[in-house]
């Protein structure tokens, strides 16, 4: 059941599973990776509508922008290689996909380092991967 404060209405990981039929695992990877706008509280994440009201739209947009122009955008792309826990914390920015392999190679516990993909204009967070998942996903 959402929690109303006011004008406002928050809604948690359990009422978004609820209320959307999507996996409580998803809406974290979501919010974690800053596609659905939320805060944490103590332990529980907390949605605004208005959050998830944007979250919808921009898809709409990214659409309707894609099919005016007849094709997607292609968008310029930074990857930070960054440790997953606080036993690795150095973190270090790459301009192309053979950099940011370099870099994972060199690299001596892959599995501590994940790849934070971002729109390199606007700084926006498009996905996090895995160390490996990325080496994988980009093999020749």
């Amino acid at each position: 059941m959402p929690r109303k404060i006011g004008s406002l209405t928050l809604y948690s990981i359990d009422d978004l599973h609820e209320l959307l039929g999507i996996s409580k695992m998803t809406l974290r990877a979501y919010l974690r990776e800053g596609r659905l706008k939320g805060r944490k509280l103590g332990v529980q994440w907390f949605v605004t509508e208005e959050s998830i009201r944007s979250y919808f739209e921009e898809d709409l947009i990214q659409e309707q922008s894609a099919s005016n122009t007849g094709k997607k955008s292609k968008t310029k792309l930074k990857y930070i290689v960054q440790g997953v826990n606080d036993l690795v914390s150095e973190s270090e920015e790459c301009n192309t996909i053979t950099e940011t392999l370099e870099c994972l190679h060199s690299q001596a516990i892959i599995s501590l380092f994940q790849v934070q993909i971002t729109d390199a204009a606007t700084g926006e967070i498009l996905e996090i991967v895995k160390a490996r998942d990325f080496i994988e996903r980009h093999r020749e």
